[in-house]
């Protein structure tokens, strides 16, 4: 079986258990390597004194996701519009250049928050096709942002089958602690279960996740 390379890019801790966590689950476990891409540390606007709990949840979370290799750039939370971009974009492209990932999922950047869009600007710049060994870049949504966003323009062309690892998922968020809202939040693992059935059954699955298609470039022939 052909294995693959991949790259999550989010922006916040959480963020990147939120829109593929199932689908992560699924690329370890057929043997995938997957690097996750953490750029803000996701606590400096709220929780100052809890840093390194913080982090630390990051590396949990990972680990329960069978994710080895996790890189963490700290950027301050809900402060990128004060970085200048190609000084977002070099250190995003230093880790896609050094990863070489067949399939990139990242942050979508059409919602509410802030952070997400920027990060999207950068992330564009970073995969182009100049980087000729990535196939596709997806974009997932994420919770109690993208649905928030106006106007709502997330419209999925990809569903994939969490049905065997929603439940991994979930494990993984519940280290999020501090993330973490009461039902019916949608960032609850309630909401979240809830969130995966429905996506799944729009396309008779019993549970999914659903990206955008940002580019797909099929080289040398390939077909499929």
């Amino acid at each position: 079986m052909d294995k693959k390379k991949v790259l999550v890019i989010a922006a916040h801790p959480d963020d990147e258990i939120l829109g593929c966590g199932g689908v992560v689950a699924l690329h370890t476990e057929k043997g995938d390597h997957v690097t996750s891409l953490i750029v803000c540390e996701g606590d400096s606007l709220r929780y100052d004194d809890k840093t390194e709990e913080h982090q630390s949840q990051i590396y949990k979370a990972a680990e329960i996701l069978g994710v080895k290799d996790v890189i963490s750039l700290k950027y301050p939370d809900q402060k990128l519009e004060t970085v200048v971009l190609t000084d977002l974009i070099d250190p995003i492209l230093d880790v896609v250049r050094e990863v070489e990932p067949n399939i990139v999922y990242c942050q979508y950047g059409g919602d509410v928050n802030q952070d997400h869009k920027i990060l999207f600007e950068a992330i564009l710049v970073a995969t182009r096709p100049t980087e000729e060994f990535i196939e596709v870049v997806y974009a997932f949504d994420t919770a109690s942002s993208t649905e928030w966003g106006y106007p709502r323009n997330f419209i999925p062309d990809t569903w994939i089958d969490i049905s065997s690892t929603l439940g991994v998922k979930i494990k993984a968020m519940a280290e999020y602690k501090t993330e973490l809202r009461e039902y019916p939040h949608p960032r609850s693992l309630k909401a979240l279960e809830n969130k995966a059935y429905a996506w799944g059954n729009q396309c008779l699955m019993e549970s999914a996740e659903t990206f955008m298609t940002i580019r797909r470039a099929l080289r040398n022939g390939k077909v499929y």
